[in-house]
């Protein structure tokens, strides 16, 4: 939507020396007295080259352009043949008054612009005011972005102020410029334009392709400009796995109304199928207990530690990730426990599990690991003793002790 700002409300910024009292030149306007590298050029669009007072009729849209030779923070003013000021930039609609070096910017914008400068009376010699300043400076005691009023009336009054502004900065921080221009008045008045019949009503999602409904009626998908006729539109946006968008728009005649409309996903429960081999394992998920398998768990989406336990096996564990909708197996194969026989001997011995020979005590000791859990047989043979046999049940992840004593043979 474009707004219309009028040179009559739109002021001129003047700027002065804190170490000395401000000066005012012929026109009214504080000039920088210390010579400073940075420069600042401002002009109109009928005098780019400042060689003379142009005219403007009243009515007549007029554009602004200015420039910098160093980075610089720019305030333009203008200030009217009565005295009225007013602040051009920065504006409610474009705050934007950072200049890069050797940038020349325009006010209005040559695209886009949301706003229009228009020439007002009375008739007389307007001026326009650029000042540039390294660093940013603090208007709001004499002047309101949003409605480009200024506080003070008058070029000497506002020199007065704006010399206020200025003081904490260097002296080589900052500089002005001004343009001119004549005021006349339209030979014509502009005849009125017919009020347009319709609007434009412009859909745009993220993600695109939603289906779009205008009172209910399938018109395309995202994004989508369509005409409509103006006033109160109700909308509606449908996407496969998101939620549906609606809202109510308000379409004005030969304007745009923008939807830019940001769609939530649908959030729906995985499930979790955990099992294990063998069965009956205790399960755990984030450390809490929630079964034993086989088991089905409906889970919201996220990551999820997962731990099975199970007596005579070793514990299983692992991490998880559920999307929304996703089912996702968790199967586990278990590890049985060994055991551990410790077989003590009165004499060194060669030692025998199940008619295999494992080994040979020394000092009396032999420490057998990774023992198949059951019940097994021991047997322990040592030269010119009889033979010792032992039965032992091998418990799963525990140390079993068997004590031989070995007889001499006769």
């Amino acid at each position: 939507m474009k707004r219309n700002f009028f040179i009559s409300a739109i002021g001129l910024l003047l700027s002065s020396m804190v170490l000395a009292a401000p000066e005012l030149s012929p026109q009214g306007i504080i000039v920088n007295p210390v010579p400073t590298d940075l420069q600042v050029r401002v002009w109109v669009d009928k005098d780019p080259g400042k060689t003379g007072n142009p005219v403007y009729q009243i009515g007549e849209r007029i554009r602004v352009s200015v420039q910098v030779n160093q980075d610089a923070h720019v305030y333009i003013f203008s200030v009217k043949s009565t005295g009225e000021i007013g602040l051009i930039l920065p504006n409610a609609l474009d705050q934007n008054n950072f200049l890069r070096g050797g940038e020349t910017r325009i006010f209005p914008p040559a695209a886009g612009a949301r706003y229009t400068l228009d020439v007002g009376g009375p008739e007389g010699q307007d001026r326009v005011l650029a000042v540039a300043s390294r660093q940013p400076l603090s208007l709001a005691q004499i002047a309101n972005i949003q409605t480009g009023q200024v506080s003070v009336q008058g070029a000497d009054n506002l020199a007065r102020a704006l010399s206020i502004v200025v003081t904490p900065l260097p002296q080589q921080d900052w500089v002005s410029n001004v343009a001119f221009f004549i005021v006349g008045r339209a030979a014509v008045t502009p005849v009125p334009q017919p009020q347009p019949s319709t609007g434009t009503l412009s859909v745009n999602s993220t993600p695109g392709g939603a289906q779009v409904l205008v009172e209910g009626r399938v018109v395309g998908s995202t994004p989508l400009n369509i005409v409509v006729r103006p006033g109160r539109v109700d909308l509606e946006l449908r996407l496969g796995g998101h939620q549906a968008f609606r809202t109510s728009v308000q379409v004005r005649p030969g304007e745009t109304a923008v939807v830019n409309a940001s769609l939530t996903p649908v959030v729906q429960n995985g499930l979790l199928q955990i099992n294990s081999n063998p069965q009956g394992a205790q399960v755990l998920v984030g450390g809490r207990v929630v079964g034993s398998t086989p088991l089905n768990l409906t889970v919201q989406p996220g990551r999820y530690d997962i731990e099975l336990r199970l007596g005579g096996f070793q514990g299983f564990r692992t991490s998880v990730g559920v999307g929304s909708g996703q089912t996702v197996p968790v199967n586990a194969n278990l590890q049985a426990l060994r055991g551990t026989l410790e077989v003590f001997t009165n004499v060194d011995a060669r030692i025998f599990i199940d008619g295999r020979e494992v080994g040979q005590t020394r000092g009396g000791l032999l420490r057998i690991d990774d023992v198949e859990p059951g019940t097994l047989q021991v047997v322990a043979l040592a030269p010119g003793f009889r033979v010792e046999v032992r039965e032992v049940r091998a418990e799963p992840g525990r140390a079993q002790q068997v004590r031989l004593n070995l007889n001499r043979a006769r």
